[in-house]
């Protein structure tokens, strides 16, 4: 068997230029493997290469379920990535649990200001409606108070 190729190893370039260039290329890399996996893993869980070294990727995901498939089936889904130019030398896939960030968990809202005649029609329907609260929450919602 063939050594594995390090496509990401440190050159006499990078230490002239210093570490940005080889980390933008790194980056740069990870994400064109992102792109080529992403429709041969199980769906719909959104992979992300985080590295590929010694013939060893190393993906993550967020849903455990997912991960603990692609983990069980490790060896079917080598033989299939297998078959990428740029992974023909892929031995093993280690799998991560990425954890979302608080931005993607709770997305800033935008307080959309309604149109008068929307404001209109809310503070109408508050008067035809019986109940108090009801027709409090209506007034409340047109004068778009929290």
């Amino acid at each position: 068997m063939s050594e594995p190729k390090n496509v990401f190893q440190y050159t006499r370039q990078h230490i002239k230029t210093g570490n940005l260039s080889f980390l933008t290329k790194q980056v740069a890399n990870w994400q064109k493997l992102t792109e080529l996996i992403q429709p041969l893993l199980p769906k719909p869980e959104q992979w992300q290469v985080v590295c590929y070294q010694y013939g060893i990727l190393t993906i993550t995901g967020e849903n455990q379920a997912m991960i603990s498939q692609l983990g069980y089936l490790q060896k079917q889904y080598i033989s299939q990535l297998s078959q990428i130019e740029e992974l023909k030398e892929l031995q093993k896939i280690q799998v991560r649990l990425r954890t979302r960030t608080q931005s993607e968990i709770n997305p800033i809202k935008t307080a959309k200001q309604l149109s008068p005649a929307t404001r209109e029609m809310l503070q109408n329907a508050a008067s035809y409606v019986n109940d108090p609260k009801l027709s409090q929450a209506l007034l409340r919602l047109a004068s778009n108070k929290k």
